[in-house]
């Protein structure tokens, strides 16, 4: 099955969402508010989800929508889902850092078939349909293929919930001494997509959403790379764990992870279902 009309229209909507993300950008004069600790959204979100919304709605309206300024808890059914960041890095945004996203993805079957990443700033469009590749800007992206102690690792601090913390510090303190950098630019969809276009090796966080990663994570796996949860299992969508990269690296972290977080930990039995 082609997906081509699903991905245009995942470009028509990112690139109109883009225009208002840029507008509020420039006026620098728009309302933060806070969904929960150093949780923002700003009126740039709330705009931007519901142009892309009603643009998907338009030539899909049967589909569902799993976005994250109106996202109920739950799983994913075998329906065609779209899932949507109107704005991956918020706090970047709304501090002028230069590195935020839109991220927009069809799932079906409860498996990912359409990506696409859109870094604002860059105006970088990363994009992916299953079994087609993986692009940035219309040319073929690849993973790297580089080792462990000359990787470039991505990661993430998450800001909500902190229960890891000391575990995490004391991993990225091992990774330190083990590869060549790691790197926090602060929008988990971009550093899944540096992932896929070599910039890094490696990526791993905790505390992610779906529509932080239900794009991006199908963009590597569509550039040869790979992707799990911390088990090394599939359970990255709603798990709130993901480790990505490539064939060398991605083992590689696999094995650290073990050996700096419980088992429960890394299964996060205690996330809410």
């Amino acid at each position: 099955m082609s997906y081509t009309r699903e991905l245009n229209v995942a470009r028509e909507a990112a690139d109109e969402a883009a225009k208002i993300v840029r507008e509020f950008q420039s006026a620098k004069d728009f309302s933060v508010n806070f969904k929960g600790k150093n949780d923002l959204v700003t009126e740039a979100d709330i705009q931007s989800e519901k142009r892309i919304l009603s643009i998907i709605k338009e030539h899909f309206p049967d589909d569902e929508v799993l976005a994250e300024e109106t996202a109920q808890k739950g799983s994913l059914s075998k329906k065609r889902t779209w899932i949507i960041d109107p704005i991956d890095g918020t706090m970047n945004f709304a501090h002028g850092f230069p590195i935020f996203c839109i991220s927009i993805a069809l799932w079906e079957n409860r498996e990912p078939k359409v990506g696409l990443v859109l870094e604002v700033s860059n105006n970088e469009y990363f994009t992916a349909v299953e079994d087609e590749g993986a692009f940035l800007n219309g040319s073929p992206i690849s993973v790297s293929q580089l080792s462990p102690q000359h990787a470039l690792i991505g990661t993430g601090f998450p800001y909500t919930d902190l229960s890891l913390i000391e575990n995490y510090l004391s991993f990225f303190h091992a990774l330190m001494y083990e590869t060549q950098g790691i790197r926090r630019p602060g929008a988990a969809s971009y550093d899944l997509c540096c992932v896929a276009c070599g910039r890094f090796e490696g990526f791993y966080e905790y505390s992610l959403s779906p529509w932080d990663v239900a794009a991006g994570a199908l963009i590597i796996k569509e550039a040869g790379g790979m992707v799990s949860d911390w088990r090394g299992k599939d359970d990255w969508l709603f798990g709130e764990r993901i480790v990505t990269g490539n064939p060398k690296l991605h083992p590689f972290l696999l094995e650290k992870i073990r050996g700096h977080f419980t088992e429960e930990e890394i299964a996060n039995v205690r996330r809410e279902t």
